[in-house]
């Protein structure tokens, strides 16, 4: 393992442009944070893991970097590959992304398929491996660079040390692929800390929540609804899928799913605090406002991730 590869996770010198804030009125009886991780430039929470990609692929030699996203990763990949200068193929599927003409704007070269967002990355990596010799990357959350992908993630969770005098009692996040409950995970356990993950994502269209309990089982694609609210939730298959269950069991933490309409309701509500996630990027504080209103939570803070922004929201890049 390289020195690049081997070393501890570093907070971004934006990192307070991505403000912890106090929503505590929405669970009256309960302490609430928001990490808004949505005010990176690309509106994205991956951004801090795209830029790390994009410095190792660099540092290989590589001058391209392609990768398969239905939204978020496509668009912090080219954020991250324009500031760097290195060229970036983002393939999406038709229909069932959003943010292609913005990826377009910011350099990318986006290529549309038919399909779901596992076929894009199916896609995406036959065109790395086709191009391999000729300094093309690999960008895929399970491609060449997993582990890096993984640092860049994890890095909230020391920017939440550097904020709060104690652990929360848990953090609440996107179940998605997995790959962030596994890299917060690993950060949790280099601190010592006894924070549960709760994983939320859209009820029924996550293999990762079909699954829990239990073992891990993708779901036939035919299985899963997609609408224009839950779109970058949807996941047959989640890549990272086993490893995240294992990690959200060893913390204490639970799986849970939600609805559109909670989702439309907890980014409504967080206009007043100056946040404007899209629904699917309030997931997290979706997942735990409805376990607040059903069963309650458990005593002490708790932190829910804010994962994607608004295109036409204030902060867009021009």
């Amino acid at each position: 393992m390289s020195s690049v590869e081997a070393s501890e996770p570093h907070i971004p010198d934006d990192a307070d442009q991505t403000p912890l804030l106090d929503v505590s009125a929405l669970v009256p009886g309960a302490h609430v944070l928001i990490k808004d991780e949505t005010r990176y430039a690309s509106g994205s929470h991956k951004e801090p893991a795209a830029r790390a990609v994009v410095a190792r692929a660099m540092a290989d030699g590589c001058h391209r970097i392609v990768l398969g996203s239905c939204g978020n990763y496509g668009r912090a990949m080219a954020i991250a590959s324009r500031a760097a200068g290195i060229s970036c193929t983002v393939v999406l599927p038709a229909g069932k992304s959003d943010g292609a003409e913005w990826m377009r704007a910011a350099g990318a070269d986006v290529r549309l398929i038919e399909g779901s967002y596992e076929d894009a990355v199916a896609q995406s990596r036959s065109r790395a491996m086709a191009d391999g010799d000729y300094g093309v990357a690999d960008g895929n959350v399970d491609g060449q660079y997993a582990e890096t992908i993984l640092r860049g993630h994890g890095i909230v969770v020391d920017s939440l040390a550097a904020a709060l005098l104690t652990p929360p009692t848990a953090i609440w996040l996107p179940a998605g692929n997995g790959t962030t409950i596994i890299a917060v995970h690993q950060r949790l356990r280099a601190l010592n800390w006894p924070t549960a993950i709760n994983g939320v994502g859209s009820r029924g269209n996550n293999a990762m929540l079909t699954s829990w309990p239990g073992v891990y089982r993708m779901l036939d694609p035919d299985q899963v609804r997609t609408t224009e609210h839950n779109q970058p939730l949807v996941n047959w298959h989640a890549l990272h899928g086993p490893e995240a269950l294992a990690a959200v069991a060893d913390t204490g933490g639970a799986l849970y799913g939600v609805e559109d309409e909670d989702l439309c309701a907890a980014a409504s509500n967080l206009a007043q605090y100056n946040a404007f996630p899209t629904p699917a990027g309030a997931v997290a504080l979706a997942g735990l406002l409805t376990r607040a209103r059903t069963t309650g939570v458990a005593p002490g803070a708790h932190v829910a991730l804010l994962s994607g922004r608004e295109l036409d929201s204030p902060g867009q890049p021009s």
